[in-house]
């Protein structure tokens, strides 16, 4: 029987997966690495690894592919963690791959964006088992029905690596991937102090989250987690200010779900004007402040 396995690997992203697994059509279980989702999720069982600190990618693939045996799909919501640990699984298992899937035709039929977002492809699946990574955004949120039955399991997430270190960047801030506000900034904002204080600055007068191009990041400007685009992080916010950028095609890949899109910029030709809903064309150096007093004003 044709059946889901959805892998998230925090609870917050179980939420994200039930429009896919909803327009799929197919019973599902969800498989928790991390944490339990606080509500019901309509899964028929929700299966807790309860990791309290996940491995790296090896360790997490390897442990998937034994949970991942006997389901005909194998999902997770579309991150650079997701992609790296499903195609891992993929091997293992010796299946197929679909990545960045925005919509299902059915079971065996899906879009995915190629050509850095500016055409969709309908692709067919010619057998499965198939690991598949979605952009949540594509997906709408159907009510919760049922109540799921909870599984605890211990995996072995055995991996061959060892992490010596890990980073993260504390602060109040919304996840990027989540928030309803996204402040993006480009290479013009020239250091990471700069950046910090005009993209910052407006995204807490908005409550949002802080994007960046992948120019902004590769000049050192602001950290590689902030990156948004094709080669970054997939945002679909309800506000999407794009200041001091361009859009190039890569960009545009990672934003082109938002629901409003503005954008600033001194160069009135530049071509994000032309899928902006709204656009000032303004130093960002006057206009961002100034738009941040307004609000705080507010």
């Amino acid at each position: 029987m044709a059946k889901l396995l959805l892998v998230v690997f925090n609870a917050g992203e179980a939420s994200l997966g039930m429009g896919f697994a909803s327009e799929l059509g197919l019973p599902y279980d969800i498989l928790c690495m991390s944490g339990l989702p606080e509500e019901d999720l309509g899964a028929e069982t929700v299966i807790s690894a309860g990791l309290v600190e996940l491995p790296p990618a090896d360790g997490l693939a390897r442990g998937i592919a034994l949970v991942a045996k006997g389901y005909t799909h194998i999902g997770s919501v579309s991150t650079m963690l997701s992609k790296d640990v499903l195609a891992r699984v993929a091997g293992l298992l010796d299946i197929g791959m679909l990545t960045d899937v925005v919509s299902v035709e059915s079971p065996v039929l899906f879009k995915r964006p190629v050509v850095a977002g500016s055409v969709l492809a309908t692709v067919e699946v010619l057998e499965t088992p198939i690991a598949i990574t979605f952009r949540p955004a594509g997906f709408g949120k159907p009510a919760r029905n049922g109540v799921s039955a909870v599984e605890s399991i211990e995996l072995d997430c055995t991996s061959h690596v060892k992490r010596e270190t890990v980073s993260a960047r504390k602060g109040s801030r919304p996840d990027l991937t989540q928030a309803k506000v996204v402040v993006s900034g480009g290479r013009p904002l020239r250091d990471a102090e700069t950046f910090e204080k005009v993209i910052g600055g407006l995204a807490d007068a908005l409550g949002g989250a802080v994007g960046a191009t992948r120019a902004a990041v590769d000049s050192g400007i602001a950290p590689n987690e902030l990156q948004v685009g094709q080669t970054g992080k997939i945002v679909a916010p309800d506000l999407y200010i794009a200041a001091g950028i361009s859009g190039s095609t890569q960009h545009m890949a990672g934003i082109k779900d938002s629901k409003t899109i503005v954008a600033i910029n001194k160069d009135p030709d530049a071509p994000i004007f032309e899928v902006a809903d709204f656009g000032l064309v303004a130093d960002l150096f006057e206009a961002v402040p100034a738009i941040e007093q307004a609000i705080r004003r507010r």
